[in-house]
């Protein structure tokens, strides 16, 4: 079974989704781990995000690795600072790259070849076209800042509200105005807007669905 759960900053995907698939049995990708590996190893090895042949040739020759919240890259752990606001900037741009989603897609594919539960952008309409099960996550602006400052406050970062509002602004009007695999519910998605529920509310939804 393929289930894929897709939604922009801070919709809850990747929380959602991992209690999805303790549920269902199934092993949880988030696939937003991948890009931010790329982004990370890129900075390590100083190349240049904004050149898209030299960030093409990095993302297909690293093999990433994913269980739980931990991703290695060519066995190098980076889960550790994975979220750092240094890569803020450049991860959009590297996410953009069309040869950096050619070769990730393949990945994930081959992640889910046994039966997976994926979170992601364009996971429903990209990775997985033909998944068993769509689903896609929105929630109000004000709501996705809450989540996100929250995020932060757990990692024990100081919170700018303000900046952190206009960061997810931006970002997830460029994921859904990219040119490729933007931001956007697959047709055949079911749409959950997740304002008023809480994370168990979600992940009961989600679950009485793909059972019936």
């Amino acid at each position: 079974m393929i289930v894929t759960i897709d939604g922009g900053v801070a919709s809850g995907k990747s929380a959602v989704g991992r209690r999805v698939a303790e549920g269902l049995g199934l092993r949880f990708i988030d696939s937003g781990l991948m890009y931010r590996a790329i982004t990370r190893l890129a900075a390590m090895r100083g190349i240049d995000t904004h050149d898209a042949e030299a960030i093409t040739r990095l993302a297909d020759s690293t093999k990433i690795r994913i269980e739980g919240e931990r991703v290695w890259a060519d066995g190098t752990e980076l889960t550790e600072g994975i979220y750092d606001t240094d890569y803020a900037d450049a991860l959009p741009v590297v996410s953009a790259t069309p040869g950096v989603r050619r070769a990730l897609v393949e990945q994930q594919r081959q992640m889910g070849k046994d039966g997976v539960v994926m979170a992601g952008r364009d996971i429903g309409t990209v990775v997985f076209p033909n998944a068993d099960h769509k689903f896609f996550l929105v929630a109000s602006l004000d709501e996705k800042v809450r989540r996100r400052a929250a995020q932060y406050e757990r990692r024990g970062e100081r919170v700018d509200e303000e900046a952190m509002r206009k960061e997810v602004e931006l970002r997830d009007r460029i994921d859904s105005e990219r040119p490729i695999a933007p931001l956007r519910p697959a047709d055949d998605a079911l749409i959950i807007d997740t304002d008023h529920l809480d994370l168990e509310q979600v992940v009961d939804r989600i679950l009485d669905h793909v059972r019936r």
